[in-house]
């Protein structure tokens, strides 16, 4: 909702500013606020979801390995839950450090309470579950950071362009 919210009030200021974008915004007129709340509540809705199955199935790979046999729905469950503190505090600037710190801890109550496992294997099975992605990201972005200067080299003006 206040993704929503936020879109609105965004929109309107753009189409009240004037100036190119607001152009293209303007057949819309006072809708435009409205509009864009709609389109990004549904399209917050939707990858939410999404992202729920996504990461719930992802975590649940790493239960089943620690020893979680109470199927997907659960583990679901407990990414739903521990959604829930960053969802309601996340977008305030400090608190959402905190909110994401509590979300986890809920996350790893969840999975420990509905699959019956320790506490040691909850933890375990959420810290691999992020830790994976982490390392692949990390790798992504240290291969993007080595082939920067490459890239740099044929802008005009930036080193090995033009006799540098």
């Amino acid at each position: 909702m206040l993704s929503a919210i936020i879109a609105a009030v965004a929109f309107s200021v753009i189409v009240g500013m004037g100036g190119p974008i607001a152009a293209v915004m303007m057949p819309f007129g006072a809708g435009t606020g409205a509009l864009a709340a709609i389109g990004v509540f549904g399209a917050t809705i939707a990858v939410g979801i999404i992202g729920i199955f996504i990461g719930g199935v992802w975590l649940h790979i790493w239960v089943y390995v620690v020893g979680g046999r109470n199927g997907l729905t659960q583990t679901i469950k407990a990414v739903t839950y521990g959604m829930t503190p960053s969802l309601l505090l996340g977008w305030i600037p400090i608190v959402s450090i905190i909110a994401g710190i509590w979300a986890l801890i809920v996350e790893i109550i969840g999975i420990r309470q509905l699959h019956e496992l320790s506490t040691g294997k909850a933890v375990l099975a959420v810290i691999i579950a992020i830790i994976i992605p982490a390392i692949i990201i990390g790798a992504l972005l240290a291969a993007f950071i080595a082939s920067m200067p490459g890239l740099l080299s044929q802008v005009p003006g930036g080193p090995g362009f033009g006799g540098y």
